[in-house]
């Protein structure tokens, strides 16, 4: 038995997250962090600021140590090197976005969201004053999804200036292949357009397909991609709040640099250190929990065929399941029905955009005994129902 199906409802109700206290009677499925607490090198930063009252303003040089860390995470990665000083720390990646659609694209234009989406995308987006364009990605027979490069040069050539691209893919788990990102590279560099890569599931691979950068590929989108990464999902530190932004180029370093100290001054001394404590030693946890990701991922497959009028989108990265609810015709959408006759929450597939209409997300970051728990209702209140 691995420590993490010790884990008890009871247990991460009396953490007080509102994964597990926003919905007290239900199984917590809809917001993205994981159940297995964090590295011990990571608990080890927050004890020794306790105890050392270290809980005051982030210093110079641990923002310059956690720049450092994190580009040296991505050299070790991705094999993609830059200077510490393409790195800036931002509260989380959303802040990059805002960032992104203010200093980086021309006013008023609209930005390009593939659908499904990450939900802020949908929201932060117009809180700036900007038209989201969707484009509803491609669903092959098999429950796969690609991105809609035709939609996406339609989008540019209306005028948009920004794209959206989440890779590993929230909520529908894909990893975009090299092809797949040269491919739309193209599209993009057509159109002069700028690219903001959101891309931190990175550390979070199912399978063998690696994690490409976009900004990585070459020239074209080094020039035109903004990339934010971050601890928050691979070492399930969302909480402590420092995000990174990669400049991967000259010109919008130089750009960027006038604001950068405004725009980084809400990062917490915690988050940094906590940043810096993954990105150095915790390999060896990320590798564990990966492990255990495979094996949630399997008997979500092996318990989602057991549940009729529901398909499985294939995982090959993250921890989110995408679930395709259609068939069921459920009234209200599905998050509401599984909540009401399960007992399990779940994000509805509406709230990604309307390429969701009739799906749901769930969050399989769990102690496998309670994703079974999870499963079992969900599949206990189809049954019922037919």
């Amino acid at each position: 038995m691995h420590p993490f199906d010790e884990i008890t409802v009871e247990q991460l109700r009396a953490a007080g997250s509102t994964k597990w206290t926003l919905f007290p009677d239900s199984i917590g499925a809809f917001i993205a962090e994981m159940d297995f607490g964090v590295p011990p090198e990571v608990a080890d930063v927050v004890r020794e600021a306790a105890d050392t009252r270290a809980m005051g303003y982030l210093p110079a040089a641990e923002r310059t140590a956690a720049r450092r860390a994190t580009a040296q995470w991505l050299g070790r990665s991705f094999d993609w090197h830059l200077p510490e000083g393409n790195v800036f720390l931002l509260p989380d990646v959303l802040s990059g976005l805002r960032i992104a659609i203010q200093r980086f694209t021309p006013p008023g234009s609209p930005v390009i969201v593939p659908t499904p989406a990450y939900m802020p995308f949908l929201t932060v987006i117009p809180a700036q004053d900007r038209e989201v364009v969707e484009v509803p990605s491609l669903l092959d027979a098999d429950g796969r999804y690609r991105l809609d490069l035709d939609g996406i040069d339609a989008a540019f050539a209306a005028g948009a200036g920004l794209l959206v691209l989440c890779n590993p893919w929230n909520p529908v788990g894909r990893v975009l292949t090299r092809e797949e990102l040269t491919d739309l590279a193209a599209v993009v560099d057509r159109h002069g357009g700028r690219v903001f890569a959101e891309e931190i599931h990175a550390p979070l691979l199912l399978d063998e397909v690696p994690h490409v950068p976009y900004a990585s590929l070459d020239a074209r989108t080094a020039g035109h991609t903004i990339t934010a990464v971050a601890a928050s999902k691979g070492w399930n530190v969302p909480g402590l709040k420092c995000g990174q932004m990669v400049l991967s180029n000259d010109a919008d370093v130089a750009a960027f640099a006038p604001y950068a100290t405004d725009a980084g001054d809400t990062v917490g001394l915690l988050g940094a250190r906590a940043a810096i404590a993954a990105y150095t030693h915790g390999q060896g946890w990320l590798d564990d929990v990966v492990g255990y990701l495979r094996g949630n991922r399997d008997l979500l497959a092996e318990l989602v065929a057991e549940i009729p009028g529901i398909r499985l989108s294939p995982v090959e990265g993250t921890y989110i399941a995408w679930l395709d609810c259609r068939e069921l015709d459920l009234p209200g959408g599905p998050a509401r029905f599984f909540r009401r006759e399960a007992g399990v929450a779940l994000t509805d597939g509406t709230t990604c955009g309307t390429a969701g209409e009739g799906f749901a997300r769930l969050i399989f970051a769990m102690p496998r005994p309670i994703l079974r728990q999870a499963l079992e209702q969900m599949r206990d209140a189809v049954l019922a129902r037919a």
